[in-house]
């Protein structure tokens, strides 16, 4: 293949490359702040689903395998099974989206540091969507979004 050949077929290449990114470009921001908020919402609500279906076993673990210092077990218990479920569900409806992130970037912090330390990519994971959630958070297809149309807030 002659030098001209070869700079033709990486101009095409390069063209092809520039006209896929200018597609991927054209996908509104609000397609992955949705997908980030119902992914994130799925791990958590699933979190609590387990903890409420067997409380005596999630206040057995509280006592025995996560050892939160501060908080009774109970409490703990208590507090996590709550935010892990409702914040997911304003996850969902992406109501009060930043402030739904919160409690859940708490709890992963926590986990992280004092639970499972050894589980750092799963938590940086979580820590990632939760973060650009609060940074960007959740997009045209929201409740949040909506209201704030609604009282003449653009956001």
């Amino acid at each position: 293949m002659s030098v001209l050949a070869q700079q033709s077929a990486a101009a095409r290449i390069l063209s092809l490359i520039d006209a896929a990114k200018r597609k991927l470009e054209q996908v509104p921001l609000s397609v992955p702040q949705l997908m980030a908020r119902l992914a994130i919402a799925g791990v958590f609500f699933r979190s609590g689903q387990t903890k409420i279906a067997n409380w005596d076993l999630t206040i057995q673990l509280f006592q025995n395998e996560y050892n939160l210092p501060i908080l009774p077990p109970d409490i703990a218990a208590l507090m996590g099974a709550s935010f892990e479920l409702g914040c997911s569900v304003l996850l969902v409806l992406g109501l009060a989206t930043r402030l739904a992130t919160l409690p859940l970037l708490g709890m992963t912090a926590v986990i992280e540091i004092l639970v499972y330390p050894q589980n750092w990519p799963e938590h940086l994971t979580w820590a990632s969507l939760l973060i650009f959630l609060l940074l960007r958070g959740p997009g045209a297809y929201s409740l949040d979004h909506a209201l704030g149309k609604a009282l003449g807030r653009s956001r």
